[in-house]
């Protein structure tokens, strides 16, 4: 029987209330379930993300695995199919994948994350680089950004006027003026959707392998504001934060292939929507800060 992670059970419920409590609590029929359809065994303690727990398996054969289950949300929905797509290209393989329950075989990375590497400017190039190679055809079935066009404009401006503390007016209307311009034409490209530090892993196979897709359709410079909100602490301490930050974003576009403004104006319109958010659900205070002041300068 697997054993689930004390921590991962406290943090579902507090986040999904009695619905999380009773998925918590099937998890451990669930995986054996699953463990024997795909005919794998546990090889080690499970883990977990924020949404699901990951299980070190092996199967029949001997060859290494992991088994994840997701927590039953929308958001969780499209990470088999863009794995199906990538087929291994810079992101683990999947196995097998069973969409009602959630849940996925997938390859096993190694332990060691992006996070890891001291030399901050080598591990954006690195993301860059896999976000290039992550950028391929969709299929036509998966959610497209440019859908959500109109919905960012009405967020963004209903919260400039009702949120606590709100961004400069210049602030939000450069984040509404890029939703505008850039939003509803963008390609039909497969993108990460989440792609921070910790969601690249040290692989064999490949050097550097992505995990946790969104599975959206749309520019890939949308990806880039995961790479200033983590780590940041360097930008904000630089002598000039600015030119730091815009050096950061600089390296990504480089990697990626991407235009260096085109990336700028994303990252400052998804800053805008991330403060925005925080103030809504309740983020800490020091993400909001930081998140402002990442939207201000990049204005």
């Amino acid at each position: 029987m697997i054993e689930i992670p004390e921590r991962f059970t406290q943090s579902t419920i507090e986040r999904e209330g009695e619905h999380g409590r009773a998925w918590v609590a099937s998890l451990p029929a669930l995986a054996g379930e699953l463990l024997e359809q795909w005919n794998c065994r546990p090889a080690g303690p499970a883990g977990h993300g924020q949404v699901g727990i990951i299980v070190p398996v092996r199967s029949a054969d001997g060859a290494s695995a992991v088994l994840k289950i997701s927590f039953p949300h929308p958001g969780n929905v499209h990470e088999p199919d863009a794995f199906a797509v990538w087929g291994g290209r810079g992101a683990v393989l999947l196995h097998q994948r069973d969409d009602a329950r959630f849940a996925m075989l997938l390859e096993q990375a190694g332990d060691g994350t992006l996070v890891s590497l001291d030399d901050v400017d080598e591990a954006v190039a690195v993301a860059g680089q896999l976000a290039r190679r992550l950028t391929v055809q969709a299929p036509p079935d998966l959610p497209r950004l440019r859908d959500q066009v109109a919905r960012w404009e009405k967020d963004l401006l209903n919260g400039a006027e009702r949120l606590p503390r709100p961004l400069p007016q210049r602030v939000v209307q450069a984040a509404v003026a890029t939703v505008r311009e850039l939003g509803r034409d963008q390609p039909d490209t497969l993108v990460h959707g989440d792609l921070h530090f910790g969601n690249v892993l040290r692989a064999e196979r490949e050097p550097w392998l992505a995990i946790d897709p969104k599975g959206y359709v749309g520019d890939p410079a949308f990806d880039a504001i995961t790479l200033v909100r983590s780590r940041f602490e360097d930008l904000l301490a630089a002598d000039d934060p600015k030119a730091a930050l815009l050096r950061r974003l600089a390296i990504f576009a480089d990697a990626a292939e991407l235009d260096s403004e085109r990336v700028r104006r994303w990252v400052q319109a998804r800053a805008v929507m991330a403060a925005q958010w925080g103030r809504e659900h309740g983020d800490p205070a020091w993400l909001i800060q930081v998140t402002d002041r990442i939207a201000e300068l990049l204005t």
